[in-house]
């Protein structure tokens, strides 16, 4: 489309460090980056046999529609990349971090729960026997899975769920039942009018007594007709604030039976004559969710780097007022005003992407030491998740806003994908777990772990280690604006707010509040507790995780990759300064000279600001932005994205004859 905006090409010449080169990196070589590229390739080549009228101007049963068309096509690309055995259950990373990264994400899959939750949920938690009958014909998508677990009534709070599943030993089935309007499930992707099973989640009841929440595989329509099944009272949630084409939906059972070995049996069993067989451990139910919410904070990532991508071209491009009279306008990113909000949005793509490969590295690890009987990380890799997703989302969303504002007037079009990018993001912040209780949860484990840290036959797991070392220091160290200081600083900060608000709740039981109470009245300080344990985490695995990559790198890279990591902790050393000067030995002039450095470090990463987000490697086709693309012609596609609007398609609308005509002659 034409020639290349002049003002980006010369952002692009000036560019310090080879392309390729960080692209590769970041993808962990370049034979993973030429797999992406050809899965994109794959994606992108189908796009035509569904790309329609732009979903903006769709209704919502048309973006529903509209988006099982696109999940049909989509999704049959990577049944074929199956069949040419170019992708399999054992390289689940690929699909999810690649696959579906390259896809037209719009208003949503309605079969993307299918991969996310479903199909995990059977490789965690079924027996060998099911996952024999279930994973390979949900792998091939001969069936579609939804995930029903939250209620009309209850979210998080998943042991208070009211749906039953009551075992009738006389004909080896469980009755499932939605006791109550609060019982019906609610807000499952694709549950709607897609998927024809799903993973309940449901009490259990054997023998008359509740053994708690477990899992359940329920066919819900027929195969054939796609029809309701009896028992089934089954629709859609409704309109959105976004994710219109996710078809989110309710469920409701009435005397609804599945046989006996529907139940995922892996941990916990139900014999043929009603005996309950107990898992080892509890905890293990949440394998499903923990792997959600890791995928979820690599979602995170496509998001924000999408947002930065736009935002930063933009600003390239953008050219606003005189510095000086009689020279041209300058472009918007040479204000420093204008790289505070940009640099740290692709800081965080940078620190979140690492950090939440990291993640799915531990995860993958400790998933392996679950199936060899080992679940001592257990809950170190649940709370780790939890927070991650909790901040991840937090940080996507508000980064995400800001390079919306960055972008003014232009920002607020929705062709510039902006505005459904942030929806797209801040939706996560709910859902799978909303994030205050997933802090809370995290907080949970770092309160134990904080009244067992002295125990002398007590060994800490790895992501809280540090607190017996900021312990030991304690306030003694002396403060260094330096990238190590300032982990140690945030280390300190983390180990006393849980030391804090462990005393703060003794003190209170001491004194005769029950625990519960003593609980809730900390509860705000142990959110912050557990945001500060995150920002630990983000911030010594982004720097030390860099330190490794770029050890073999060229000097321009590792350059530039240090600047980024030492913008990113700066940039929240400021943010909070409040914790830092309570809990550490920060002075006002350490904050003075923090500024200064922070301000000096934007100014030497401006020249680099968009080969950075260059690296990112987001196809025009990814972006679909009026704003971001690569050849920076801004203002052609401005107007040409006007001008598919409905109400141009005609020079006089009907309602001038019919209601504003009258209206101005006074005759309505």
């Amino acid at each position: 489309m034409g020639q290349m905006n002049e003002d980006l090409k010369r952002e692009r010449e000036k560019c310090s460090f080879n392309m390729n080169d960080l692209i590769n990196l970041m993808d962990g070589g370049p034979d993973k980056t030429k797999m992406r590229r050809e899965r994109e390739d794959i994606m992108i080549s189908r796009r035509d046999a569904y790309a329609d009228i732009p979903e903006e101007y769709l209704s919502y049963k048309e973006q529903y529609e509209q988006a099982v068309k696109k999940s049909a096509y989509v999704f049959s690309l990577l049944r074929r990349l199956q069949h040419e055995g170019k992708t399999n259950l054992h390289n689940y990373r690929d699909v999810m971090a690649n696959f579906l990264r390259s896809s037209d994400v719009g208003t949503g899959f309605p079969i993307a729960i299918h991969y996310i939750m479903f199909i995990p949920t059977i490789m965690s938690q079924a027996s060998e026997e099911q996952q024999a009958q279930w994973l390979q014909r949900a792998w091939d998508c001969n069936i579609v899975g939804s995930y029903a677990q939250t209620e009309l009534g209850h979210g998080t709070f998943i042991r208070g769920l009211e749906t039953t599943a009551t075992y009738d030993p006389s004909t080896k089935e469980f009755v499932l039942n939605s006791p109550t309007l609060t019982s019906y499930k609610w807000w499952g992707g694709g549950l709607g009018q897609t998927a024809n099973y799903a993973i309940v989640v449901a009490q259990l009841y054997t023998k008359g007594e509740c053994h708690g929440v477990h899992l359940f595989i329920v066919q819900l329509r027929d195969e054939e007709t796609h029809m309701p099944l009896p028992g089934i009272k089954i629709g859609d949630v409704g309109l959105k604030m976004a994710l219109n084409g996710v078809n989110n939906g309710f469920l409701g059972f009435n005397n609804c039976r599945i046989p006996r070995n529907q139940m995922l049996m892996k941990h916990s069993q139900v014999l043929e004559d009603g005996t309950y067989v107990r898992s080892p451990n509890s905890k293990l139910n949440y394998g499903a969710m923990v792997f959600t919410r890791v995928v979820i904070a690599c979602d995170m990532v496509n998001y924000l780097s999408k947002a930065a991508t736009i935002a930063v071209r933009f600003s390239a491009v953008r050219r606003q007022c005189q510095s000086k009279a009689g020279e041209p306008e300058s472009q918007i990113l040479d204000y420093l005003t204008q790289q505070h909000k940009l640099l740290p949005a692709v800081a965080a793509c940078y620190a979140l992407k690492v950090t939440a490969g990291k993640l799915w590295d531990t995860f993958s690890i400790v998933n392996e030491e679950m199936i060899a009987g080992n679940y001592e990380r257990l809950p170190e890799i649940h709370a780790l998740s939890c927070c991650l997703k909790a901040i991840a989302t937090r940080d996507a969303a508000s980064f995400i806003e800001t390079c919306r504002l960055a972008c003014g007037g232009h920002g607020f079009t929705y062709s510039s994908n902006l505005p459904a990018t942030y929806c797209n993001a801040v939706a996560a912040c709910t859902y799978e777990g909303e994030n205050t209780v997933l802090l809370l949860q995290t907080a949970r484990f770092l309160a134990k772990t904080w009244q067992d840290i002295d125990n002398e036959n007590g060994k800490l797991t790895p992501t809280v280690e540090y607190l017996k070392t900021a312990k030991v220091k304690g306030y003694s160290h002396e403060w260094v604006n330096s990238v190590e200081n300032i982990v140690y600083g945030f280390q300190v900060v983390s180990m006393r707010k849980i030391a804090s608000c462990v005393k703060s709740m003794q003190t209170r039981v001491a004194s005769g509040a029950t625990f519960e109470d003593a609980w809730n009245m900390a509860s705000v300080q142990l959110v912050s507790a557990a945001e500060a344990h995150c920002r630990v985490m983000i911030l010594s695995t982004f720097s030390s995780e860099i330190k490794e990559m770029t050890r073999t790198t060229s000097k321009e890279i590792k350059r530039v990759l240090e600047q980024i990591v030492t913008l990113y902790a700066v940039y929240w050393a400021l943010e909070r300064l409040s914790d830092l000067l309570q809990y550490t030995t920060i002075t006002g002039a350490h904050v003075d000279n923090l500024r200064a450095w922070y301000e000096e470090l934007l100014t030497q990463l401006r020249p680099n600001a968009v080969g950075l987000v260059d690296a990112f490697d987001l196809r025009d086709e990814m972006l679909q932005s009026t704003l971001g693309a690569y050849d920076g012609r801004v203002y052609e596609r401005l107007m040409e994205a006007a001008l598919q609007s409905p109400l141009n398609a005609e020079p006089v609308n009907y309602t001038f004859q019919k209601y504003l005509k009258p209206f101005l002659q006074g005759k309505l």
